[in-house]
């Protein structure tokens, strides 16, 4: 994508007023409504157990602008952790090499953009693992092994069954509190 081009759709995006979630992937600015409870806890019940297996040096962080102007993207994740240099930034976005994991939780209204969007630009951005959440389909599903084109590993769980998250956390999430949206 012409860097230009990219700066003017980072632009547009960026002047969004309060309260306003939107990603570029490519031409297109996709917008997000405000998330649910039920969105909020899964969240929560996810983010405490990366937490408990972080490594030191990354920090989590929660709607920072992972943007790649290179390949003409930004995106947004409900999670990701970042090493802490990374967010020592007085600006909402850091390069999305820098991201170890992002962690989607899939909207109702929108699963399109977790599940074929994301999947698709996240290892464009260089992004190693992947982690989608959906309430909907009560399953977990990890991506990982990428190269510049594609991921070359996907693990499903069902909700109630563990699901090996590798290095650099190294733990079983555990999935049984998960809620679905039904």
């Amino acid at each position: 994508m012409d860097p230009q081009h990219f700066a003017l759709l980072e632009e547009a995006r960026r002047s969004l007023p309060d309260g306003f979630k939107a990603e570029i992937s490519g031409d297109t600015i996709v917008m997000m409504v405000g998330p649910s409870g039920i969105h909020q806890r899964n969240l929560l019940v996810v983010r405490r157990q990366f937490d408990a297996h972080t490594p030191g040096d990354l920090l989590p962080s929660e709607n920072t602008d992972l943007v790649s102007p290179g390949v003409g993207k930004s995106r947004n994740p409900d999670l990701t952790y970042l090493p802490a240099e990374a967010l020592e930034t007085t600006a909402n976005q850091v390069p999305a090499e820098a991201a170890v994991i992002a962690v989607e939780l899939v909207s109702p209204s929108n699963p399109e953009n977790d599940w074929v969007g994301k999947v698709r630009d996240y290892p464009l951005m260089g992004i190693s693992l992947y982690l989608v959440v959906d309430a909907r389909l009560k399953t977990v599903t990890l991506f990982s092994r990428p190269d510049s084109k594609k991921y070359h590993r996907r693990e499903d769980v069902d909700f109630g069954e563990t699901l090996h998250i590798p290095q650099p956390f190294d733990f079983d999430l555990d999935t049984a509190t998960l809620l679905p949206y039904t």
